[in-house]
């Protein structure tokens, strides 16, 4: 891939990224739709600068993408803003562990069997956003939490590799995912109805 089409693909996905964390902030189930037309893009344009751990995460958050979206449209419907809420105490202690060993793992592989740039902290980005991807679906608020994690790390590693737009887009979530924690704190304030409860109620 020329260096100019890989500019207009990192570009127009970052467009999308910024669309897409707008839509999460509002807890807007439209957000998925625009987030699996950007990660398709991101497979191409982290696969050419040799973040491979972040190139094949991209398609997990496809998948994982589209079973949000179910999860979603089970809950909120097309309009509504779903309920969210926290974890409990152990649960978040079993996923930053986990999460932990996952992350050095894979970067020992990563560093030991490919070219990969950085591998560490690529696969600690990979790792981490895997979590934080699950925890979305879930509708978990400290998956805002590990988004600002990921994006204050993301942002040198893509200057790094001159990924600018990336970076950018990067630095416009972390100001999103600020505000996006401070918003579904309050909603997890208010009360929700799970699935299960409408289940029931059905």
């Amino acid at each position: 891939m020329n260096a100019q089409t890989l500019a207009i693909l990192e570009w127009v996905a970052a467009g999308l990224g910024l669309v897409n964390i707008a839509l999460l902030v509002r807890r807007s189930v439209w957000n998925y739709p625009v987030g699996i037309a950007m990660v398709a893009l991101y497979v191409f344009v982290f696969w050419e600068q040799r973040l491979y751990a972040e190139s094949g995460l991209q398609v997990f958050f496809i998948l994982a993408q589209a079973w949000g979206w179910w999860m979603w449209q089970r809950v909120g419907g097309e309009g509504d803003r779903v309920p969210v809420r926290w974890l409990d105490g152990m649960s978040r202690a079993v996923w930053v562990v986990g999460t932990a060993a996952v992350s050095l793992n894979l970067g020992w592989v990563m560093h030991r069997f490919t070219d990969a740039a950085l591998p560490y902290i690529d696969t600690a980005i990979a790792g981490v956003s895997v979590s934080a991807q699950i925890l979305l679906a879930f509708r978990r608020v400290e998956n805002w939490v590990l988004w600002i994690a990921i994006d204050a790390v993301a942002i040198p590693l893509y200057l790094n590799r001159g990924l600018h737009a990336t970076a950018v887009l990067y630095a416009g979530m972390l100001v999103m995912s600020v505000l996006g924690l401070r918003e579904w704190i309050a909603a997890a304030k208010a009360p929700a109805v799970e699935p299960q409860d409408r289940a029931h109620a059905a």
